[in-house]
C-alpha cells in the first residue's frame, strides 16, 4: 500500500460518482491527509442492488479525517453540475482536484444496444465528463497545483476492443480524449491525466456483471486510491499521461501487490483496452489486432464439422449427464453455441424446458443467449481453462441475446468443470 503524505491537506477534490466504488475509495484515500471531498453523485436514497448514498460516503470521508460535502448531481444535468460546483467553491472557497469518475457502461453489441443506453453512456462519460470539466476549470485554474483526472483507459484501436461493445468503447475513448485535448489545452496550468487499471477491480458494478465468484479474479479499489493519490501530488508539469495503475505503484517502489487482492494467489482477469495475455494456458501472447484471431478462426472453420466422437461432443455428453432438474429451476434459460473449426455448428444447452437436455443442432425452443466461438475455446471454457468473463473480454467469445443469463453461465461451470 502506498503511504499518505499529507500532501493533500486543506485541498479540495470533487469527485464525481463518488458514493461507492472507485469514486470513494478515492476520496477515503484524500480524506486520511485532511482534504475537503464533494461528493458528486446521484444516490441520496439507498438503492436496492448497490450500496451507498452521497451521505453514507460522506459520513465516512469524515471518520477518515477529511471533510465533506454531499451535493445530488447526475452528470447528465448540467445544471446540477454548476450548482455543486458553485456550492463547493462557496464552502470551501475553491476546487484544487477534479475526478471524473462517474461512469456507465453497456457491454452490448451495436444491434443488441437500445438507443437509450446509447444516450446514457455518450451522456454520462463524455458529455459529463466534459461539462464537468468545463465547469471546473475556471476554477482549478485559480488552485497552486489543479488536477483533472479521468478513470478512462489508454485508446487501443485494436479492433476487438470495439468489435464487442462498441458503443461503449466510443464513449470511454471520449473521456480519454478529454485528456489528450485538455492536457494540451491547459498545459502549464491544470494537470489533465488518465488512469485505468490493469486488472479488473471488484465493485458492486462488477458484481452485477460478473455475477458471484467474479471478485477472486479482482483487485480491491485500494490500488486505483493509490495510484490516484500518486497522480494527484505530483506537480501540475505531469499532464498528458494515459497511466495503468500497477506500472505506476512499481515505478513508485510498491512491490506487494498481493494486498490489493480480494484473493491473493488468484488468476486476476486483465481489464478492458489493455492488450495482453488472457487465456491462462497460452504460452505467449497473441499479436496486435484482431488479424492474427481472424486468420485462426478462418483456418479452424477449414476443418471438419461436427463429429461424435470429438472433445466437444463428449463435453455436451457430460452436460446432459450432469443437467439436474435444480440446474434446469435455477436458470431457466436457453443456450445456443455457434461454434467454428473442428466439430463445428450448432450446439445447444436446454436449462429451461421439462428436464433440460444438451446436444448439436438447434435447440427445441428458441434460445435466450446465443453464443459464438471456436470449438476449441468452448472445450477450455467448459474445462476451466479459460473463464467465460476473460474469453468474453479478449473478443474471443461473441454474446447476442439475454446478458444476465450469459452471466450466469460462468456460475453454472464451475458445476459443471468437476465432472469434465
Amino acid at each position: 500500500m502506498l503511504p499518505n503524505t499529507g500532501k493533500l491537506a486543506g485541498c479540495t477534490l470533487f469527485i464525481t460518482g463518488a458514493s461507492r466504488g472507485i469514486g470513494k475509495a478515492i476520496a477515503l484515500k484524500a480524506a486520511k491527509d485532511g482534504a475537503n471531498i464533494v461528493v458528486a453523485a446521484k444516490t441520496a436514497e439507498p438503492h436496492p442492488k448497490l450500496p451507498g448514498t452521497i451521505y453514507t460516503a460522506a459520513a465516512e470521508i469524515e471518520a477518515a479525517g477529511g471533510k465533506a460535502l454531499p451535493c445530488i448531481v447526475n452528470v447528465r444535468e448540467e445544471q446540477q453540475i454548476i450548482n455543486a460546483v458553485e456550492k463547493a467553491v462557496k464552502t470551501f472557497g475553491g476546487i484544487d482536484i477534479l475526478v471524473n469518475n462517474a461512469s456507465a457502461i453497456s457491454l452490448t453489441g451495436t444491434l443488441e444496444t437500445e438507443t437509450k443506453k446509447v444516450n446514457l453512456m455518450m451522456d454520462v462519460n463524455v458529455r459529463g465528463t466534459y461539462l464537468t470539466s468545463k465547469t471546473c476549470l475556471p476554477y482549478l485554474r485559480k488552485s497552486k497545483n489543479p488536477h483533472i483526472l479521468n478513470l478512462s483507459p489508454p485508446m487501443n484501436m485494436n479492433p476487438m476492443w470495439f468489435k464487442n461493445h462498441c458503443a461503449y468503447t466510443i464513449s470511454k475513448y471520449g473521456m480519454s480524449m478529454c485528456v489528450l485535448g485538455m492536457a494540451e489545452e491547459f498545459r502549464g496550468e491544470v494537470a489533465v491525466n488518465a488512469l485505468w487499471p490493469k486488472t479488473a477491480i471488484h465493485t458492486a458494478a462488477m458484481d452485477m456483471l460478473g455475477g458471484s465468484g467474479i471478485e477472486k479474479q479482482c483487485r480491491k479499489t485500494d490500488i486505483l486510491a493509490d495510484a490516484a493519490y500518486c497522480i494527484l501530488t505530483k506537480p501540475k508539469s505531469f499532464t498528458g499521461n494515459f497511466i495503468i495503475d500497477e506500472v505506476l505503484l512499481r515505478e513508485e517502489g510498491v512491490k506487494d501487490f498481493d494486498v490489493y487482492a480480494i484473493a491473493p494467489g488468484h488468476p486476476l482477469m486483465p481489464d478492458f483496452f489493455l492488450d495482453a495475455e488472457i487465456d491462462m494456458t497460452a504460452t505467449k501472447p497473441e499479436s496486435h489486432g484482431a488479424s492474427q484471431a481472424f486468420k485462426e478462426e478462418k483456418k479452424s472453420s477449414e476443418s471438419s464439422t461436427a463429429s461424435a466422437s470429438g472433445p466437444v461432443a463428449e463435453t455436451f455428453r457430460v452436460i446432459q449427464g450432469a443437467i439436474s432438474k435444480e440446474f434446469v429451476r435455477s436458470t431457466q434459460g436457453v443456450f445456443q453455441f455457434e461454434l467454428s473449426g473442428e466439430e463445428g455448428g450448432t450446439w445447444y444447452i436446454d436449462l429451461k424446458t421439462n428436464d433440460g437436455s444438451a446436444g448439436f443442432g438447434k435447440p427445441p425452443v428458441t434460445a435466450d443467449v446465443v453464443m459464438s466461438m471456436s470449438s476449441g475455446d468452448f472445450v477450455k471454457m467448459f474445462t476451466g481453462k479459460l473463464k467465460p468473463t476473460m474469453a468474453f473480454m479478449s473478443g474471443k467469445l461473441k454474446i447476442k441475446g439475454n446478458m444476465a443469463l450469459a452471466i450466469k453461465l460462468e456460475k453454472m461451470l464451475t458445476q459443471f468443470n468437476s465432472k469434465l
